[in-house]
């Protein structure tokens, strides 16, 4: 098997992994990374989101062989500056979204990464984020992105 190497979560780390083998396989059944979470497998769901290179991405969609050179993958483990939470992830607790929980490291990634983008997202900005929720928590995480955004 091939050795890759690249960041995670701020670490360098090499791991050896078929060329075919997803990302998110990686992530979780090689490193041990449970965070992103294996929903459907085909980047519907977006329950695995994370950032690559600081842009929301699938990892269940990336092949390690066309994970890119030097790639910076950032999961929800390493979202937090040490025991500060990022401003997503205490928006989230303050507004109490979590239900089941199941979607909220995605949920969290993709509005990490559209506010990186975004700083003040509108309700249509916010309604690009793809990620599902079977909860339904919709009202609750708009609510907490607005409120991560300074709103």
């Amino acid at each position: 098997m091939p050795n890759y190497t690249f960041t995670l979560n701020g670490k360098p780390v090499t791991v050896d992994a078929p060329a075919d083998m997803p990302l998110l396989w990686v992530l979780r059944d090689k490193l041990g990374v449970t965070g992103p979470k294996y929903g459907c497998g085909v980047g519907v769901c977006r329950a695995c989101t994370c950032h690559l290179d600081g842009t929301a991405f699938t990892p269940c969609l990336v092949a390690m062989r066309d994970l890119p050179a030097n790639a910076k993958v950032t999961t929800i483990e390493g979202l937090a500056k040490g025991e500060t939470l990022h401003p997503v992830q205490q928006a989230w607790i303050d507004c109490d979204v979590a239900q089941c929980g199941f979607c909220q490291a995605g949920q969290i990634m993709a509005a990490a990464a559209l506010l990186t983008q975004k700083p003040a997202p509108t309700d249509d900005d916010i309604d690009t984020i793809e990620n599902v929720c079977r909860c339904g928590s919709y009202p609750r995480i708009r609510l907490a992105i607005k409120k991560a955004a300074g709103g």
